[in-house]
């Protein structure tokens, strides 16, 4: 395992499951290999539905290509990719068998969702399951992305087996790799990210986030077509509420949007955006580490150096495109701009600034249970988070390289933090 200077921890039942996967291994047994028409075959019979779509057959194929090519996934990866990828594929088709049954699903329409993106680590889960404390908001929840057919009714959203299946499997992930939950806020039943819902399109960061996967990584950002994987993205959605569960406004999160906001106006033209804005010097050694715990759970080979300097190009990179994107599309009315010292300083208030802003009415009800979930969900209530630039091997002059138009642009914000690390 890789000496990192981020705490890594993992149990000793998956150090024993590594151990004994390297022992076969090396007595030349493949494990797991990953075949892209076994696994849709497969998907095909436990749906009881055949489906073709050319953008989920080639990400599909980039992702098995690069897992084989960059991952270096030990025993415990391989069994959990094949076994992710698997129930992917047969969630897909289950959703596509329930929409070719009922294609008045994809008539109803999807009016003005919001969308929280922004780089990450500057607060977007956080607000975005604080917002999801209005009745008017309805997010994808995690349970739902992962296994959401059928739809999802009024009695069955907040108890099913399905939920109490996924609070299982994350009850696992957390005596696997203890301190996830210090780094990150996800609970069965709290709102997801976009790149849950787009990983059953098989084009998605989520899996970025899951190992060290260069080739597709490049893929994801230059050649793949996003504005399918918003059509995608949007018939999930119409599936999710098929079962009756709405409310006035879908809420959406990813910061992977930011270099993709012109597919997103494409799909959804009256879309809501609240961008969140916090200094790079503090977002890349947090997104590094916390992706480090993630892929250190499927691979013995990651180095965190690496991923901070992945990290470190990877969101300049997405930052940029976002800025042409935004001066070329000219949706100011539709933005909203917030600093993540503002968000931690007063929740509330910037709740009520975005929702001033979007000329929307917090009633009692909502702003009571947001400020009881800001009691419930407190700063380092799973441990502190301990990252810095120092511990992924990045100088604080690259930041200021690399993301000079993004500082440029901070700059031109009111309020915005000048200060600059030394």
């Amino acid at each position: 395992m890789y000496n990192s200077p981020i705490a890594i921890e993992h149990s000793r039942t998956l150090k024993a499951v590594n151990t004994v996967g390297a022992l076969i291994e090396g007595c030349g047994i493949p494990l797991f290999e990953l075949d892209r028409r076994r696994i849709l075959a497969k998907a095909a019979k436990a749906a009881g539905h055949s489906y073709a779509d050319d953008g989920l057959t080639e990400g599909l194929d980039r992702l098995i290509a690069s897992i084989k090519a960059d991952a270096r996934l030990n025993a415990f990866g391989k069994f959990a990719f094949k076994t992710l990828l698997q129930r992917m594929a047969d969630v897909r088709f289950k959703v596509e068998r329930a929409i070719a049954e009922r294609p008045e699903i994809l008539d109803d329409p999807i009016t003005e969702p919001l969308f929280i993106i922004g780089m990450p680590r500057s607060g977007t889960t956080i607000l975005q399951a604080l917002l999801n404390q209005d009745a008017a908001h309805r997010s994808p929840l995690c349970w739902e992305c992962l296994l959401p057919h059928p739809a999802p009714t009024p009695e069955s959203y907040r108890s099913n087996d399905r939920i109490d299946t996924i609070r299982t499997e994350f009850d696992q992930l957390f005596k696997l790799v203890p301190d996830f939950r210090r780094k990150h806020y996800m609970e069965a039943d709290s709102p997801q990210e976009c790149i849950g819902v787009m990983a059953l399109n098989f084009t998605s960061f989520q899996f970025m986030a899951q190992a060290y996967l260069a080739g597709y990584s490049e893929w994801f950002f230059e050649a793949a077509d996003q504005a399918a994987n918003f059509r995608w993205h949007r018939r999930f959605l119409q599936f999710l509420q098929s079962g009756g569960v709405r409310t006035s406004r879908w809420l959406l999160k990813s910061p992977v949007h930011l270099m993709r906001l012109q597919a997103l106006f494409e799909v959804y033209p009256d879309a809501r955006i609240i961008m969140t804005h916090r200094h790079p010097a503090y977002v890349v050694p947090s997104a590094a580490s916390l992706i480090s715990s993630t892929r250190s759970l499927y691979s013995n080979h990651e180095a965190v150096e690496r991923s901070g300097r992945e990290q470190l190009r990877l969101w300049a990179r997405y930052f940029d495109r976002f800025l042409e994107d935004r001066q070329r599309l000219d949706r100011e009315d539709q933005i909203v701009d917030v600093l993540f010292d503002d968000f931690v300083d007063d929740q509330m208030a910037v709740v009520r600034q975005i929702y001033d802003r979007f000329g929307w009415r917090l009633d009692a009800g909502s702003a009571g249970r947001m400020e009881a979930f800001l009691r419930q969900e407190a700063k380092d209530k799973h441990g502190k988070h301990d990252y810095s630039l120092e511990m992924i091997g990045v100088q604080p002059a690259e930041v200021e390289t690399h993301y000079g138009s993004y500082l440029e642009f901070l700059g031109g914000l009111d309020q915005a933090p000048q200060r600059k690390l030394a």
